[in-house]
């Protein structure tokens, strides 16, 4: 059984439009078509699809995501390259994790200030 694009669109949160984008653009592999011509996905393809949303939303560049396609479909072949680029996406994502997490202290530093304050005015009030 195969899922219209309409349907893969809202399981994925992918525009109908992004899709054919992708799909155009060799990110998303050709997708069987059914007998009138019309996109088939298969649960197959809405795995890929969610790996390449967290590729993407994971701050991949759209010609890695691409390069990273072209290598799964060679095969055993590219599973040392497939690798090797995914470890450096995820050093990039641990980078932006630190980059974040001394935001949020700094953001945390200024709730509990404002706590602290809260929580004078609430005894000056007394």
């Amino acid at each position: 059984m195969g899922y219209s694009i309409k349907t893969i669109s809202q399981k994925s949160g992918l525009s109908q439009y992004t899709l054919r984008y992708y799909e155009r653009e060799g990110v998303l592999p050709v997708v069987a078509r059914d007998e009138n011509g019309n996109r088939c996905f298969h649960d197959e393809d809405l795995e890929l699809i969610s790996l390449i949303c967290c590729l993407k939303d994971t701050g991949m560049p759209i010609a890695d995501i691409k390069q990273f396609i072209s290598l799964s479909k060679e095969g055993h072949s590219s599973l040392p390259e497939q690798r090797k680029l995914l470890q450096a996406h995820k050093l990039h994502i641990d980078e932006k994790i630190k980059f974040f997490q001394t935001f949020a202290q700094k953001v945390d530093h200024k709730i509990a200030y404002f706590a602290s304050l809260e929580e004078e005015a609430k005894a000056d009030c007394k």
